[in-house]
């Protein structure tokens, strides 16, 4: 493919980790880059990331032949009104990088649909809790979902074309209607957030009576409530545009609700057995031990003892080794080991490790 100039609008953990990917798959290809704050401009810069930068949108955006808009939702949406102001390339290929899409598709067919431009929706399903420039990560999407959503204005081939610029992703691309993708996020992303806070807000206000709730949230409350430290502008937007969907999913749950508490208020001890067992059968069938579906992530599981050090030490033995998550299993019992998982991009990773702890520690090691 010829050497393009690529346009990325916001140098957050997204769209500093597209630029050092897309560099990765596409080296001959010029990269240019707006941010508003000076800092993530210096990072990306220093470590070249971009070929240049600007914090005047506009100045760059002519030289462009794609252009992805990695902003907060309402940005997005005000920038697609700037692009239909300006001077673009013929058939400059826009999208986004959005936690929503109906919105956003639509505002960009409203703005966009005179001029001879190509869009294409677009979400990589993939984020950390760092942020900024110095958080980029070009491993970030590996085997991520990335979701196109087509639009009137995506043309033959454009698709196609996304997927080589953003080939160093080394993701998994799938089309999705805008509205489905909105419809199953809701269920999958959005409306657990909400349920993560509302925990969080019952458990604060819980503790003023009953202090030892403070001490005792961990396990199950503190997997179900992680999300609750997302950062709140965000989700707002998330929210707030794609609200009908979210609505419809808090009914159907409080629904939901109120037929569990019909069932302790009779005391049916059967049918509240077959609603665990049917929670728990549903969670086997489904997939939720992958990243997005995919078979992204490899686990290892440690049984380590409550001596000191015994963590670090595992840690140790595998310093260079790329990792992308650690946990401990708590059980809440002082007479078994907990389980430390470690979480590794790639088999070849996990194997050698589980090779390193079996040869020096005597943990038992599982591997997922």
């Amino acid at each position: 493919m010829p050497k393009k100039v690529i346009y990325i609008a916001g140098l957050g953990l997204i769209g500093s980790s597209l630029a050092l990917a897309i560099k990765r798959g596409q080296p001959d290809y010029e990269i240019l880059a707006y941010n508003r704050s000076q800092e993530s401009r210096d990072i990306a810069l220093k470590e070249g990331m971009v070929h240049a930068v600007t914090d005047d949108f506009a100045a760059f955006a002519p030289l462009a032949d794609v252009i992805i808009l990695a902003l907060p939702i309402q940005q997005t949406l005000d920038f697609l009104e700037v692009l239909s102001q300006l001077e673009l390339k013929d058939k400059v290929l826009i999208t986004d990088a959005g936690s929503t899409k109906a919105q956003i598709v639509a505002e960009a067919e409203a703005c966009l649909q005179d001029r001879p431009v190509r869009f294409v929706g677009g979400h990589p399903m993939a984020g950390s809790h760092k942020s900024g420039a110095i958080a980029a990560d070009v491993t970030l999407f590996e085997n991520a979902y990335y979701i196109f959503s087509p639009s009137s204005l995506t043309q033959p081939g454009t698709i196609e074309e996304m997927k080589e610029v953003l080939v160093g992703l080394k993701a998994r691309f799938i089309e999705l209607e805008a509205g489905e993708h909105d419809l199953v996020t809701s269920q999958i992303s959005h409306f657990p957030h909400i349920l993560a806070s509302s925990l969080m807000e019952q458990a604060g206000h819980y503790r003023k009576d009953h202090p030892m709730t403070q001490h005792f949230a961990a396990g199950g409350f503190r997997d179900m409530t992680r999300i609750a430290e997302s950062e709140p502008g965000m989700w707002t937007s998330i929210l707030l545009t794609n609200r009908a969907a979210i609505l419809e999913r808090m009914e159907d749950f409080k629904n939901r609700l109120d037929q569990v508490a019909q069932l302790l208020q009779r005391g049916d001890e059967e049918a509240i057995w077959q609603f665990f067992n049917h929670g728990r059968e549903l969670r086997k069938a489904m997939e939720i031990h992958k990243r997005a579906g995919v078979d992204s992530f490899y686990d290892i599981f440690i049984n380590v003892p409550d001596e000191e050090d015994a963590i670090l030490g595992i840690l140790e033995l595998l310093r260079g080794t790329s990792i992308v998550n650690i946990r401990i299993n708590e059980e809440n019992r002082e007479d078994i080991n907990g389980i430390l998982q470690i979480t590794f991009k790639n088999r070849e990773d996990l194997e050698k490790s589980a090779k390193i702890v079996r040869e020096n520690t005597k943990y038992q090691v599982f591997l997922d």
